[in-house]
């Protein structure tokens, strides 16, 4: 590989970002198939190839919105149902420690600072909350699933396949956010896709065209240096 080529991949991985805020521009379908194609080379134990990927625009898009956004409304005023919200795995830990807990809150209070959210601001930490389940406003959703059957190498599998599409989008100049948050509500949003009983949501991911305009999306998140999670042996 020549050192532009080398270029041209490292831009388009290091560049990538959550973004947060998109412009009302509609993304040429043809696009989003040609980005799967590629990130559709990503490896998997066998060549299983375990993921499926749900492209929602217009409105199945919109009525995703509704009823994702009403439900999350619902919990947010009457958060004693959370036990009906429940995700089918679990992303995060049920007892964080150190350091990851501190990134974490890194993160969470970056954001909000940069939006004018202070602690314990809770109706705006739930609008800013709100707008995950709007898909921050871009055009396409993607919503990636695994089949029950498969093992936990298959998130494994589809995780690599969804980075392929995060990188792929960038290098043609379209963004992405990774969501986790719509795992909460797997029941709905496999209802509204149509989904056969044994699939399982993995997450959901906003695509289209950044705002560059938009506070929110000069929001970077920090990287800790090689020296700090890499271990050279000889």
């Amino acid at each position: 590989m020549c050192s532009d080529q080398v270029q041209l991949v490292d831009q388009a991985i290091s560049s990538r970002q959550s973004i947060r805020a998109y412009l009302d521009k509609a993304v040429d379908l043809q696009i989003v198939k040609d980005i799967l194609t590629v990130a559709a080379r990503a490896p998997s134990g066998t060549n299983t190839q375990p993921w499926k990927v749900y492209v929602i625009t217009g409105k199945k898009r919109a009525e995703m919105i509704e009823r994702v956004c009403a439900a999350q409304i619902e919990l947010f005023q009457q958060p004693e149902r959370a036990a009906q919200y429940t995700e089918t795995f679990a992303y995060y830990p049920e007892t964080w420690i150190s350091p990851y807990i501190d990134r974490r809150r890194e993160n969470g209070w970056g954001l909000y600072g940069l939006l004018g959210i202070q602690k314990g601001d809770k109706e705006k930490m739930a609008a800013q909350q709100l707008r995950n389940y709007q898909l921050f406003d871009a055009p396409v959703g993607l919503f990636f699933t695994v089949n029950k059957a498969m093992g936990i190498g298959a998130k494994m599998d589809i995780s690599m396949m969804i980075q392929n599409v995060m990188i792929a989008a960038k290098a043609r100049g379209l963004d992405t956010c990774p969501q986790a948050a719509w795992n909460h509500f797997h029941r709905i949003v496999l209802d509204v896709l149509g989904a056969p009983d044994n699939e399982e949501l993995v997450c959901a991911m906003a695509l289209g065209y950044a705002d560059p305009e938009h506070i929110i999306n000069t929001f970077v998140t920090p990287r800790e240096p090689v020296e700090n999670f890499s271990v050279f042996l000889d």
